[in-house]
Parts: C-alpha cells; sequence; structure tokens
C-alpha cells in the first residue's frame, strides 16, 4: 500500500506526464479496468464455492461395512484368545 507521500508523488508525475486534461480520463479508464477486475474476480470465486458444495453434496459417506471389521471375525478373534482392539473414540 502506498504512504500519503507517495501517493502525491504519483499524482504529481502522472499530472506532468498527462496534463490535466487527460488526467480524468485515465483515472475513468483506470477505475472501470479495476472494476473489471473485481467483478471477474467475485464470479471466479462464487464459481469455485458453487463448485466446491456441489462436489460436497455429491461424496457419498462410506459404507459401515468397509471400514468396520465383521461381527463373526471380532468374535472368532476373542474366542481364540486375542484381545480385540480398542474402540477408538474419535470426537
Amino acid at each position: 500500500m502506498l504512504s500519503p507521500s507517495d501517493t502525491a508523488i504519483v499524482f504529481l508525475l502522472a499530472l506532468l506526464l498527462f496534463g490535466p486534461e487527460q488526467l480524468p480520463r485515465i483515472a475513468r479508464q483506470l477505475g472501470e479496468a479495476m472494476r473489471h477486475v473485481q467483478t471477474t474476480t467475485h464470479t471466479f470465486m462464487n464459481e469455485m464455492e458453487r463448485a466446491a458444495r456441489a462436489s460436497e453434496s455429491q461424496q457419498l459417506p462410506p459404507h459401515v461395512d468397509e471400514i468396520a471389521p465383521e461381527k463373526e471375525d471380532v468374535e472368532q478373534g476373542l474366542s481364540e484368545g486375542t484381545k480385540a482392539p480398542p474402540a477408538s473414540t474419535s470426537d
């Protein structure tokens, strides 16, 4: 970010280079360009957020059968004298 003194120097240089007649036109064009960049950035960010929400809603949670061991496997392990793995409590 420019300090106030830096901004004054840039303004004076622009005034000397372009003259008082051209300076308002150049400032208007610069403002329009900045507005176009902001609009484009805002549109892009909204589209990315929409796509992220759409992909999150399409993902299905994993099946419990694929994660947890079968009940028979756990019971068989207990009957063979092995200890069952401790239940994890993840919050």
